[in-house]
């Protein structure tokens, strides 16, 4: 008869589903510091639908949208899907994972019980009218993150995600690297890859801000692996190094210059001549370490509000600035003579498609990209990871956290 709950680490028998798990969750009577907004709680396991997955969590990556699902803000996930009709009064976030097939629904075909997986965070409805219409599935408007805007997320023993989210776990990484690296990994792939014909081309010169962030890390080494020439910004200058490890041929410190934040009005001409000395700095910087007069060709964007107007003016004539995020905030400014006389182009991008997800996944298991692993916690620190991310004092890099797995450097089920 199965055990009702096991112990963290005390593996059940392989398919032997139990009814009740560890989970580390949220609530809205927690909302603030993500130290104090996570909390190690019972849950009921999820049952998994006909085409669903439930994974025994090895390890799950920390990523900066549970940030704002601790904050409860921008957007309160719990109030936002109970208005959809959930009924769970918690979240259960974490948008990265690896682990083992569990359980699968009657009709899933692409896994089986025992599979060793790592998994993505799109989840859509795929009978949704757009995608049955030949939509990428990823801009269907039924798309959502799991881990964040849906619920049953990787920061617990048992995950549940659609069959489309599991992906072969590359056997040398351990099980806490294999977490960290698909959402920013597969996020970059898309934003340098997926946008034809605005794609890294060999000796493309490519500007990558937050070089030595998550997504900065996963940007330069998808750069040089396809040829192009990646350039990093950092804010600190003792991650500079880190960058060039990675295949940056350089690095700009972002403190070296103080034209950041909304674009002044163009009438003010004093403080848009101000901005405007600081851009051309710049950019002088830019053609500085590159080594030639030659713009970006792509601009990798996910700061948002503090940089996109130096993004705007620094791509290359019919270049494409893609952006992803907004950490520095969401009023963006753009000079628009830039963006239509020298025909740029201004591209959001969301995470990944299935097809996107595989050929990063392959990179790594070809260990072509490393998963850039700076940090690893145990299942009680959850909330101190976030709030490390949430003060930006984390190392370079990524961060994970071992759920089921009982010590790092694990490949292997114990």
């Amino acid at each position: 008869m199965a055990k009702e709950i096991y112990a963290l680490g005390e593996v059940p028998p392989l398919g032997e589903v139990p009814e009740r798990m560890h989970a580390s969750v949220i609530r809205a009577e927690r909302f603030g510091q993500p130290r104090d907004a996570f909390a190690i709680e019972e849950i009921p396991v999820p049952t998994p639908g006909p085409m669903q997955v439930l994974v025994y969590v090895m390890a799950a990556g920390t990523n900066y949208n549970n940030v704002w699902a601790a904050l409860g803000k921008p957007v309160n996930v719990i109030g936002a899907r109970q208005r959809q009709g959930a009924t769970e009064d918690f979240h259960i976030g974490g948008s990265d994972a690896s682990g083992v097939v569990w359980a699968v629904g009657d009709q899933v075909k692409n896994v089986k019980v025992g599979d060793e997986v790592v998994l993505s965070c799109a989840m859509w409805d795929e009978e949704a009218p757009d995608i049955k219409a030949g939509a990428d599935p990823i801009t269907s408007s039924s798309n959502k993150i799991w881990g964040y805007e849906e619920n049953w997320g990787s920061f617990a023993q048992f995950a549940l995600v659609d069959h489309y989210q599991c992906f072969p776990k590359p056997k040398h990484l351990s099980w806490e690297a294999a977490a960290a690296y698909m959402l920013v990994g597969a996020t970059a792939y898309r934003m340098l890859m997926g946008w034809p014909p605005h794609t890294v081309h060999a000796g493309d010169p490519v500007l990558v801000w937050g070089g030595a962030g998550g997504l900065g890390t996963m940007a330069i080494q998808i750069v040089k692996e396809m040829g192009g020439i990646p350039i990093a910004v950092v804010s600190e200058k003792e991650r500079a190094e880190y960058c060039i490890q990675l295949g940056a041929k350089g690095v700009i410190n972002r403190r070296d210059f103080d034209h950041w934040g909304r674009l002044p009005d163009i009438d003010d001409a004093d403080a848009f001549g101000k901005w405007m000395t600081g851009a051309r700095a710049f950019g002088a910087k830019f053609w500085e370490v590159l080594g030639e007069r030659k713009s970006p060709k792509i601009v990798f964007e996910h700061p948002g509000e503090a940089t996109v107007p130096t993004s705007i003016f620094m791509a290359d004539n019919s270049g494409m600035v893609v952006i992803c995020a907004g950490t520095s905030g969401y009023n963006a400014d753009v000079d628009l003579r830039y963006l239509w006389m020298r025909q740029k182009r201004f591209q959001g991008s969301h995470f990944a498609n299935t097809e996107q997800c595989t050929a990063l996944n392959d990179l790594v298991a070809a260990g072509r990209i490393d998963p850039c692993l700076s940090a690893t916690y145990t299942f009680d620190q959850v909330g101190e990871s976030h709030q490390a991310m949430y003060e930006n004092r984390h190392a370079p890099g990524n961060m994970a956290i071992l759920v089921n797995a009982p010590r790092p450097g694990m490949t292997e089920m114990p």
